[in-house]
């Protein structure tokens, strides 16, 4: 006879967090100051995505608020919080990136 145990919400979702941190909190260049600091601004990112937020400006507040130009970084935060906080808003999140073009270099550097 199998038997199966089912993973309760509360569970998962501890190990979503985790592994967002994992991801994000000691990576360098996000400097927060703590993990909820983290957590919070990766739900804060999930509350954009939910309220319609386009990705273009999910990237556009990122580089804001860590003051770079890095779009990697950006787009790597954004990602994070997505699939491990609120990956239910996948979909609406990749849809509005759908036509999304990066600044270019030459943009970021002379405006």
């Amino acid at each position: 006879m199998l038997s199966f145990s089912v993973i309760d919400a509360p569970a998962t979702r501890a190990w979503d967090e985790t592994a967002y941190l994992l991801n994000v909190f000691i990576r360098p260049g996000y400097n927060f100051g703590n993990a909820d600091e983290a957590l919070g601004y990766g739900y804060g990112i999930c509350h954009k995505i939910e309220q319609g937020g386009s990705y273009a400006l999910l990237v556009a507040g990122v580089k804001a608020d860590f003051q770079t130009v890095d779009e990697f970084q950006s787009s790597y935060l954004i990602s994070q919080a997505a699939n491990e906080l609120c990956p239910n808003l996948i979909w609406q999140l990749r849809n509005s990136a759908a036509n999304y073009t990066p600044a270019s270099s030459l943009e970021v550097f002379h405006g």
